[in-house]
């Protein structure tokens, strides 16, 4: 049997995002700006991926999103 590497862990922050109930929910703009506004408010970040999904209920589209994060350090030059 070969040896085998464990492979380096890290753990990654994550939230969801959809605009809220009484607002048109199927406003993508709307929710980009959100996801902005919410990145802002965190401070620096590194966002390693976001995700973008769609739900449809019998009132319309619900479109979300996902981001998975980690802050960044404060000794990273990286932007």
């Amino acid at each position: 049997m070969a040896n085998s590497v464990m492979p380096e862990s890290w753990t990654i922050r994550h939230f969801s995002l959809a605009n809220p109930v009484g607002t048109d929910r199927s406003n993508v703009p709307l929710l980009l700006r959100r996801l902005a506004d919410q990145l802002e408010e965190f401070g620096p970040v590194e966002v390693q991926d976001i995700t973008f999904g769609t739900e449809v209920t019998d009132s319309g589209y619900v479109h979300a999103i996902t981001v998975y994060f980690h802050p960044k350090s404060s000794d990273s030059t990286a932007d």
